[in-house]
């Protein structure tokens, strides 16, 4: 099994604190920000970043559902990390300042992806679509906090 990843990044003009804000908002924003590639969203325990419990549905292609039950912590300023307690897959959003007024957003999303032929087409291809997935949640985002 080998770790694969997806990476999003985007320059969003709105103070870090107010970006970390809205991501770290599991009870109001957070929802918001979701694409239509996540589905059956509950805030479960918490609600404001860490300790936070959330449930989500994450539907990656038509025949990809991955069942989501995530613990948020805060481990570093700036920094939310969502660890899957169903599989082995990290999210860490992490936010910091780019220049007057701006932030830079840039979510990693870590996974022990299969092995054997199957592995291979996970590792070429799933970083690119959940790339994309969160680029769509970033723009939300930037929707969002640009206000």
């Amino acid at each position: 099994m080998a770790q694969v990843e997806a990476v999003a990044e985007r320059t969003i003009t709105a103070k870090p604190d107010d970006v970390f804000d809205a991501l770290a908002d599991y009870n109001g924003t957070r929802e918001k920000l979701l694409s239509e590639h996540f589905s059956e969203y509950e805030v479960r325990e918490g609600g404001d970043g860490q300790g936070t419990l959330v449930h989500w549905k994450l539907q990656a292609t038509s025949k990809r559902i991955r069942d989501c039950l995530l613990e948020v912590s805060e481990p570093t300023d700036g920094e939310l990390v969502e660890k899957d307690r169903n599989s082995s897959m990290v999210t860490t959003w992490t936010v910091t300042p780019a220049g007057e007024g701006k932030s830079r957003v840039v979510v990693t999303t870590v996974w022990n992806g299969a092995g054997g032929i199957g592995g291979f087409f996970e590792k070429t291809f799933a970083p690119k679509g959940l790339a994309r997935i969160y680029d769509n949640v970033l723009g939300n985002l930037a929707a969002e906090v640009e206000k």
